[in-house]
């Protein structure tokens, strides 16, 4: 990282005495120095994995849910149990093992961190960026620490561990903050099961839905993606599952089976109509979709599919 980088961050969270840890993350969000920083290294991220198969993996895509945060129990659960070790006599080569394991599992976790980080909101950027230095900073530590034991400097070796274990649980907390305080990986869609009502409701009239364009309507509390193809009528909540992006203004195209999909014009998200099935990330939680049928009289009703 060059000096201006370095300096950017010395910058970003100088808290006021007697700030919480929740004060300085705050901050962060806020941290529009960040922004150039933030601009080169995304740049790079859309180069490095572009949109196919494995940046739909990374993100968790197979999984039905962001692959990142399962993957740093690996590193993490591997340097901790090396700190423990490293506090009682005898372990010099099993605390060594974990630690390798633990850079081992660094990198698919790096690299499945910066494909969900890469299509964030730029307040999550801010914050994950600042995550991503602290935990690369661990990254190098505990590398020095692995080249220390294996050249028989134990006492470096620990203290390397040590300082990479701090480095890790700060980067951790961020991680947290991005989870539970900003809402990144966690879905986006409407509560529908707490929001619908069980059964049928009416939602517009047939003739209101223009053919082969998507539209939004309201059915209570919620806004609803419609597509009418002909005489079907596709549903779901128009919230994107990955960050809220309205669907409604999205692309209709055909996935590699043939089926008609929105793609969520903000992140790129790709869904079925049919059953609101990920196609492509970064989205990785299903969107709600609804069962429809038009009545006698030109009404089309809905209800959630189960």
């Amino acid at each position: 990282m060059n000096r201006r980088a370095s300096n950017i961050f010395r910058r970003v969270a100088r808290p006021s005495r007697g700030a919480r840890p929740t004060d300085v993350a705050e901050s962060m969000e806020r941290a529009e120095r960040l922004d150039p920083v933030v601009e080169a290294v995304q740049s790079v991220a859309r180069r490095v994995l572009p949109p196919g198969r494995l940046r739909d993996l990374l993100n968790g895509v197979p999984f039905g849910h962001p692959a990142h945060a399962p993957m740093t129990d690996l590193p993490i659960g591997c340097w901790i149990s090396a700190g423990v070790l490293d506090l009682l006599p005898g372990n010099r080569r099993a605390a060594g093992t974990l630690v390798a394991a633990g850079l081992a599992g660094a990198v698919p976790t790096a690299l499945a961190g910066l494909a969900d980080w890469s299509s964030l909101h730029r307040e999550q950027q801010r914050t994950g960026l600042v995550h991503a230095f602290g935990t690369s900073a661990a990254t190098a530590l505990y590398a020095a620490s692995l080249v220390a034991r294996l050249r028989g400097r134990d006492a470096a070796g620990r203290a390397l561990g040590f300082a990479g274990l701090t480095a890790v649980l700060g980067g951790a907390y961020l991680g947290g903050h991005l989870a539970y305080r900003q809402a990144a990986g966690v879905s986006h869609a409407d509560p529908v099961q707490h929001l619908v009502p069980l059964g049928w409701h009416d939602l517009c009239s047939l003739d209101d839905l223009p053919p082969g364009a998507p539209v939004s309507r309201r059915l209570g509390y919620i806004a609803l993606f419609v597509l009418r193809i002909h005489d079907d009528i596709h549903v779901l909540t128009d919230r994107c599952s990955h960050l809220g992006g309205p669907l409604h203004q999205g692309r209709i195209v055909y996935d590699r089976d043939d089926e008609l999909c929105v793609v969520c014009p903000w992140h790129g998200s790709t869904f079925r109509v049919d059953d609101g099935a990920v196609v492509h990330g970064p989205a990785t939680g299903r969107q709600p979709a609804f069962e429809t049928r038009v009545l006698d009289n030109g009404v089309v009703q809905v209800r959630p599919l189960p």
